[in-house]
């Protein structure tokens, strides 16, 4: 077995998950999505878990799609080349992409 560094691979809750970085290009994808799971994490703290258990103060409509409805915000910015100062629409278009995917599926309930 490789020594890898265990600051080298990826965290994950799947004890199968064999991650042994070979090259330049898996270990910043490593990084990139170690980065999105810490914002994703901290977004979800701070705000209370929104995004899967929304209160439905004014809107009804279910997680699934208040997620599409705020994907299709930040690639309405992304075409009309609009951003916001302090977002990074990259960032959160890629969180709310995760987001919606754990809310497909069922397991996460």
């Amino acid at each position: 077995m490789n020594n890898v560094d265990p600051s080298d691979t990826l965290r994950t809750t799947n004890p199968d998950a064999k991650f042994y970085p070979i090259n330049k290009t898996e270990m910043a994808i490593l990084d990139v999505c170690n980065q999105v799971a810490d914002l994703l994490i901290k977004k979800n703290r701070a705000y209370g878990n929104s995004a899967l258990e929304p209160v439905r103060i004014f809107s009804k409509s279910d997680e699934k799609e208040q997620l599409r409805v705020r994907i299709d915000d930040k690639l309405s910015r992304f075409a009309r080349g609009e951003e916001f100062p302090g977002d990074n629409d990259i960032d959160d278009l890629i969180g709310y992409l995760v987001l919606l995917k754990i809310a497909n599926s069922e397991s996460w309930r």
